[in-house]
């Protein structure tokens, strides 16, 4: 577990409340829109693709709200009929996850989760996976940073 302060950024993302089953379809859908509104806007992503949950649940039949974000250079001037949101830093408990989709919770949310328990540090409430390596769906193997926010 790496204890850390996330940068500053701007994105532009899209967000609906779901289950954790339902992340895959809207991640695909929404990343599709994002794509289409950068190219449309002259936008240049600057990072990873970051999915923010907030109060993920540990099962997958309860709702919670989810973003998918696509970081952008901030541009000096933008068209106003796109929404580029602000993302302040916050302080986080991390864990790089190197594998497949299939063993993201066990072998990457789990010990995150229990190293954090152990811990001084308490939940914020925020959750973030940054992916720095995706390989499609089916892969055996992608680069998934598992974030959790801290509070005091």
């Amino acid at each position: 577990m790496e204890i850390k302060e996330t940068p500053e950024m701007w994105v532009v993302r899209f967000g609906q409340r779901l289950r954790i089953p339902d992340v895959r379809q809207a991640a695909a859908e929404y990343s599709a829109i994002i794509d289409r509104q950068l190219a449309e806007h002259r936008l240049e992503a600057d990072g990873p693709w970051i999915f923010i949950s907030h109060n993920l649940p540990r099962d997958s039949k309860t709702l919670f709200d989810w973003e998918i974000c696509r970081p952008i250079r901030k541009p000096v001037q933008w068209d106003e009929t796109i929404e580029l949101h602000h993302l302040e830093p916050i302080i986080v408990a991390s864990r790089v996850h190197q594998g497949s989709l299939r063993s993201l919770f066990t072998k990457g949310y789990a010990p995150l989760v229990a190293e954090i328990e152990m811990s001084r540090h308490h939940f914020s409430g925020e959750s973030r996976e940054i992916y720095h390596g995706w390989n499609g769906h089916g892969s055996s193997y992608h680069n998934i940073e598992i974030q959790f926010g801290l509070s005091h």
